[in-house]
């Protein structure tokens, strides 16, 4: 591969793209440079769907290494840079049909009606054939949580899911099944070669495949802007018509897709994306996995990873507060150096962190729960699904002799970076958890934060919103401990 170039199969073509502006999305280089029109544009900024399109990459083991073997996932091609295309291959609605023959994912929505005006009809199309690549046989939610991520202004949900549920003529294998080892050995080849370059005038874009590489060029270029997932920092392109001079992608490099389950701790690399480390946080904290759906779209969640959401430093952030309540840290490293801190202490003020030059976020430490936590997280927004929050509370406290013996509540939403209730906590720890010491607890708010006003929500609604949460952790803490405690007694009661 020469210098400067990206490498990667669109459909089942190789290509090569040196001279290229980086700043260039996936949608704009398929519609401007492949004249493939198929793909829309609806929002720019990865909320309607429109734009879908389906990345096939070597999957990575948990120590990050690319595995012989595919995964397909739905991306936003709208907040996609090009560059990031490297070693992957790039699936596109019109080259699912075979032989002038549609695709059974297209003939059930044809099947079905599931198209009325046609301009989502593209995007619901790839997310399904991502789903269907993934799971043979989905049920009905895991089908509606696929498809959350795509809008139709002509409301035909009903068709649509219905069509992706019921796709009885699937056949053994498409097109794509048949080149599959054709495709795994050419995408091998591109993993075995350099790391990748994009220039165009005064803009770079560099995509190091190993952390050495990665510090080397940072310490060269401090002031890079750096990103994995890129699904915030494309809007300043998409949305702010800004150039960014000098892009370095994390994506490639190994060392930061590692994934370590360790006896009191889980480790995830900042560059793995969501969907991959969620079902390992879920399985310890429920109450994550179930808020970490409501972040974003599949779409989003395939791209995003949980560096980007911390090193992005958003007062509105949903993962920080969760982390810090959690009591996890972050492995920062600048060239050969390497540090960890508490992730509370990484927020400096509204965006801003304690990251020096050429340092970067190499991993999230985030402790387990002992038996005798309790942890509750809260995201408040105007939508259920796919929106940004107004408040989000996260709750953890352990409870020792009927006491409270460790607690840290944070909040997003509240201040310009997420942050610690500490006079709130202070209310709490080493007392009761009961009634009196949780208006205690919410009194003392008051003096932890001073909320804003914006679109989302009035300072009034925040602060009122935050004390409730406090409230609804604990009655819900003594529903279940109540609940706990009936089962315990009816177990009694029958052996008698």
């Amino acid at each position: 591969m020469t210098k400067g170039t990206v490498e990667f199969l669109l459909n089942n073509e190789k290509k090569l793209l040196n001279n290229v502006n980086p700043n260039l999305t996936v949608l704009q280089y398929l519609r401007d440079l492949e004249h493939q029109s198929g793909t829309k544009e609806g929002c720019a900024s990865g909320d309607c769907g429109a734009c879908t399109v389906v990345i096939a990459e070597l999957t990575k083991s948990v120590d990050g290494k690319a595995l012989p073997e595919l995964t397909y996932k739905s991306i936003n091609a709208c907040i996609a840079f090009v560059g990031t295309l490297h070693g992957k291959q790039l699936i596109t609605v019109e080259h699912l049909k075979e032989e002038q023959k549609l695709h059974h994912v297209q003939q059930s929505l044809v099947t079905h009606h599931g198209s009325q005006c046609g301009f989502c009809t593209p995007g619901f199309v790839m997310s399904s054939f991502a789903l269907h690549k993934n799971k043979e046989q989905p049920h009905r939610e895991e089908v509606v949580e696929a498809l959350a991520g795509n809008l139709c202004r002509c409301t035909g949900y009903r068709s649509i899911i219905d069509a992706v549920v019921d796709i009885t003529d699937k056949p053994k294998e498409d097109s794509f099944a048949k080149h599959y080892s054709d495709t795994v050995k050419q995408l091998m080849k591109i993993e075995s070669s350099n790391s990748s370059e994009l220039s165009f005038n005064h803009q770079s874009f560099y995509a190091p495949k190993t952390i050495d590489e990665l510090s080397s060029h940072l310490l060269l270029h401090p002031t890079a802007t750096i990103f994995s997932g890129g699904t915030d920092l494309a809007l300043d392109v998409t949305q702010h018509l800004n150039n960014i001079d000098n892009l370095v992608y994390l994506g490639n490099v190994d060392e930061l897709n590692v994934i370590e389950n360790l006896e009191d701790k889980f480790v995830i690399g900042a560059a793995v994306p969501y969907e991959k480390f969620t079902p390992l946080l879920a399985n310890e904290y429920n109450e994550l996995g179930e808020m970490i759906e409501r972040i974003g779209s599949v779409q989003i969640r395939n791209s995003g990873t949980l560096g980007g959401n911390i090193g992005n430093a958003s007062p509105i952030g949903d993962m920080p507060p969760a982390l810090i309540s959690l009591g996890s840290s972050v492995e920062l490293q600048c060239g050969n150096k390497k540090r960890t801190i508490l992730l509370e202490d990484y927020f400096v003020d509204y965006k801003k962190t304690v990251l020096a030059p050429a340092e970067f976020i190499k991993a999230i430490h985030i402790p387990k729960a002992p038996a005798n936590a309790v942890f509750n997280v809260y995201k408040i927004s105007k939508r259920i699904d796919d929106d940004i929050s107004a408040v989000l509370a996260s709750i953890y406290f352990e409870l020792t002799d009927g006491n409270i013996s460790v607690i840290r509540i944070a909040f997003g939403g509240m201040a310009a970076i997420p942050q610690r209730a500490i006079e709130c906590e202070k209310a709490l720890l080493n007392k009761p958890l009961n009634q009196q010491n949780i208006e205690h607890a919410q009194r003392a708010l008051t003096n932890d934060f001073k909320p804003m006003s914006d679109v989302r929500a009035s300072h009034e609604y925040r602060m009122r919103v935050a004390q409730n949460l406090l409230q609804k952790c604990y009655l819900e803490y003594k529903a279940k401990t109540n609940s706990q405690q009936n089962k315990i007694e009816t177990r009694v009661v029958n052996y008698a």
